[in-house]
């Protein structure tokens, strides 16, 4: 989740919306990468989750991380609620899961080494307090009663939104937990090639990611039940977003999509105000119930564009969001997956040639079936297993085209990222499946043992 902008004039035309967006393309020499990841922490020896305050909790291993590895606090009044530190901030989901935003960097290997660094950060912290981290798509076996809310106004105000708008926002916001990547665009052009490539192939992340078969202490019947969650949350602001595949489509199309979606909150002098259901357009008229005579700033702007969470998504870059939180390997490989697919032309015109003759319809079942059998599942024709493959030869040539080395120029590119992924699509086995065997086979049901054998 994000932190509140700042820094937005106001906004005197409707104009500046989309052109907030445009400001956002960067020469190509610019790009960067920038990996987002979430993770559950729990006691070691109750195996619960861990709240926000006491001797082992979230406070704690942010003040760790303060105090012993240079992060910078950051306040919601009296509450720690997160830290920055060289453009990279760590924040609280809604229910104690740990997120590391990473810094905008060049190269597949500054991503590991930053993941690397800040997992082992956090080790060093939660191992002195008797805390563990665990990489999943869902929380296997805390029930919605066990997850403690977190101290921040934003989501007090999400929070007693979601049961009105669907059925599983609260899950989401309690109990799953995700990786994606931010990546750049070059122009309106290369924006909307990359968000309908971003948004087609979303499912084929979603099943080479899929980590989430369990809830409630026992299998659920996906494999990304994460993905499925996403699917019955809020339908005025998730989805596969149609309109991006329509003639036209560009930065204006993109705002007025977002100018549509009813607002969250307003977030003003240190504090959210609730306006929960309340339109944007009316915010600009300055008839907003909320704060009525008040016209917005970009900073609103910025705001409410973070309260979208569609597969992927616009702000001043692009977010793929479709993959499941996970072990440390497929931390990295999330990224290689996009850059792979994003950062060279070549490839990038392969991956749009792959999917451009699909309907709605067909994205859809694709999202769908991800959710439910990874790469077992199959749409019409489409093998979600060949998908994959194709795809994720695609990404493994556009790593090669960019030859980024790394290791001191030992390493001539950045291949070697997608190896957890090439293992899956030579298996057709996912890290859910794996998950199952052990449920069904070693484990004899025990799920307690997940936590011993995947933990950080």
């Amino acid at each position: 989740m994000s932190i509140p902008q700042s820094g937005g004039g106001p906004i005197e035309s409707e104009a500046q919306l989309a052109g907030y967006l445009e400001s956002g393309c960067k020469p190509r020499d610019a790009w960067r990468i920038g990996t987002e990841h979430e993770k559950f922490g729990y006691c070691k020896d109750t195996l619960k989750p861990i709240p926000y305050d006491g001797e082992r909790s979230v406070r704690a291993v942010l003040e760790g991380l303060r105090d012993k590895h240079g992060w910078s606090p950051v306040m919601e009044g009296d509450n720690l609620i997160g830290l920055e530190k060289d453009g990279a901030n760590v924040s609280l989901e809604p229910g104690g899961q740990l997120e590391l935003s990473g810094a905008p960097v060049e190269t597949i290997h500054h991503t590991c080494d930053e993941v690397n660094v800040h997992l082992a950060e956090v080790k060093d912290v939660a191992d002195k307090v008797g805390v563990g981290f665990i990489g999943l798509g869902a929380a296997p076996i805390w029930r919605h009663d066990d997850m403690p809310m977190m101290p921040k106004g934003r989501y007090k105000l999400m929070d007693a939104y979601m049961q009105k708008v669907g059925t599983m926002g609260q899950t989401m916001m309690r109990r799953t937990c995700t990786v994606q990547v931010n990546l750049d665009f070059a122009s309106e052009a290369d924006m909307v090639q990359k968000l309908r490539v971003a948004l087609a192939l979303q499912p084929v992340a979603t099943a080479l990611f899929a980590n989430s078969p369990f809830l409630d202490g026992k299998p659920n019947g996906h494999k990304s039940w994460r993905a499925r969650v996403w699917r019955d949350l809020d339908a005025d602001r998730t989805g596969m977003l149609p309109f991006v595949f329509e003639d036209g489509f560009g930065f204006e199309r993109y705002a007025q999509y977002a100018l549509d979606v009813p607002m969250y909150f307003v977030y003003r002098d240190g504090r959210y105000i609730d306006a929960l259901g309340q339109s944007f357009r009316d915010f600009l008229k300055g008839e907003l119930p909320a704060l009525p005579g008040e016209t917005p700033t970009l900073s609103d702007w910025a705001d409410h564009l973070t309260t979208i969470f569609p597969e992927a998504r616009i702000k001043k870059f692009m977010e793929m969001r479709g993959a499941d939180g996970g072990p440390w390997r497929r931390l990295c490989a999330l990224p290689a997956f996009w850059v792979g697919l994003m950062y060279d032309q070549s490839a990038l015109d392969a991956a749009w040639d792959v999917a451009k003759g699909w309907h709605a319809e067909t994205r859809e079942a694709l999202r769908v079936a991800a959710s439910v059998e990874a790469l077992d599942a199959k749409v019409g024709d489409i093998s979600m297993h060949d998908l994959a493959r194709e795809v994720l030869s695609i990404a493994e040539a556009g790593l090669k085209a960019r030859a980024r080395p790394g290791a001191g120029g030992m390493v001539p590119d950045e291949t070697h990222f997608l190896n957890a992924l090439q293992e899956s699509v030579e298996s057709g086995r996912v890290p859910a499946d794996e998950l199952l065997d052990r449920y069904h086979g070693a484990w004899n049901g025990d799920l307690t043992r997940i936590y011993e054998e995947f933990s950080y």
